[in-house]
């Protein structure tokens, strides 16, 4: 199908007001679409569904499916094009107001911290934005454009809503037994090289992500590996990544790992529990899918075994396990009435000083408006 064809059948469902996703793998060609063929609104039970799956942050258990079986999948080809058409925004959010808000609630956290309720929260906030048109499908190929690495989105629900992104967080991959995961943490703006120097609240953001993955997939994992921390690029930013891969347990239920995982510390704090109450109290706006998961559920994969090159190179020897690819929903908006609201937040320590995790929030946030 060629590209033409395929963004016209995605806009001809959206017109219909029929459920759709459209999205993008990090660093492949591939964009591939899941088109619901009626409006049932559908939830996951217990993570043995197949289909494509949109969490949000707060309530695993209202997961949006988007099921295979009254889904069509359509895929193409896209050619990146380095030309950004932007349209016009009137910031409408970003007032004194809006600093003042979110320097007070980053102090809070602090304090909070200080008083041992817990180790780290992560604080956010959302801006709103005025779009001159607000066309969702140049929006996503302005995000497939500018942002190759990441995990790139367009969801669509008649009875939930219109979300775009361009996640550079992956919260889990499974085939078959085996798992990867990434634990993501601390900010920078990229300013043309990857050395940049960390500060210690940073590493020990890191650290904390690194540590509650382990701790809370013990049970359920042998044989795990951890990867040296190194240093990425996600758009205009930097951030310290560290890839976990393990084997899962016989009969482990996949609800259950999930259930271990989210909110992270990357997202929401530690002690899990504590920094969630914090958030919920003290934000005083509903975060919805932000910092939720979405991605493909227990689709089929086709995976070389590893034991013969000659077998890697050889399709013939292939098999097919189940594939479950779920990314965290950063660097995301929604689209209502010819407005983008975008969800911006960071990780809140001991240490954390309020001016500069304000800077970082605006440092995020140009990463979205940026393809407006």
């Amino acid at each position: 199908m060629t590209s033409s064809d395929f963004f016209e059948r995605i806009e001809t469902h959206f017109q219909n007001n029929l459920p759709f996703v459209t999205y993008r793998k990090p660093n492949k060609v591939k964009i591939y679409a899941r088109l619901q063929k009626d409006s049932s609104l559908n939830f996951v039970e217990d993570f043995n569904e197949k289909g494509f799956v949109f969490s949000p942050f707060d309530a695993i258990d209202k997961t949006v499916l988007i099921p295979n079986i009254i889904s069509n999948l359509i895929s193409s080809d896209f050619s990146p094009s380095n030309i950004l058409k932007v349209s016009k925004v009137i910031d409408e959010s970003v007032t004194s107001n809006s600093k003042a808000n979110h320097i007070n609630l980053v102090k809070k956290g602090v304090a909070a911290i200080n008083n041992s309720e817990f180790k780290k929260v992560v604080l956010s906030r959302q801006e709103t934005i005025s779009l001159s048109k607000g066309d969702p499908f140049q929006i996503f190929k302005n995000l497939l454009n500018n942002y190759k690495s990441a995990f790139v989105y367009c969801w669509y629900h008649p009875k939930v809503g219109l979300w775009l992104g361009a996640t550079p967080e992956t919260l889990i991959k499974i085939e078959g037994n085996r798992f990867s995961i990434m634990a993501l943490a601390g900010t920078q703006d990229y300013k043309g090289s990857l050395d940049v120097v960390w500060q210690n609240k940073e590493k020990q953001e890191q650290q904390f992500v690194t540590d509650f993955i382990i701790d809370n997939l013990k049970p359920s994992i042998e044989n795990y590996k951890v990867s040296d921390t190194e240093t990425v690029k996600a758009g205009n930013l930097v951030h310290l990544k560290t890839m976990i891969s393990a084997h899962l347990k016989p009969n482990t239920p996949l609800k259950n790992v999930i259930e271990a995982l989210h909110p992270t510390p990357a997202v929401c704090g530690l002690p899990k529990l504590a920094a969630k109450q914090f958030i919920l109290k003290n934000e005083h706006y509903n975060r919805e899918f932000y910092t939720g998961f979405l991605g493909e559920l227990n689709c089929e994969a086709t995976i070389a075994p590893r034991s013969s090159k000659r077998n890697i190179e050889n399709r013939a020897y292939a098999v097919k396990r189940k594939s479950t690819q779920l990314y965290v929903n950063l660097r995301c908006m929604q689209l209502k009435n010819k407005q983008a609201i975008i969800y911006i937040g960071g990780g809140i320590t001991k240490s954390s000083d309020a001016e500069s995790e304000w800077a970082e929030t605006v440092s995020k946030s140009l990463v979205v408006k940026s393809i407006l």
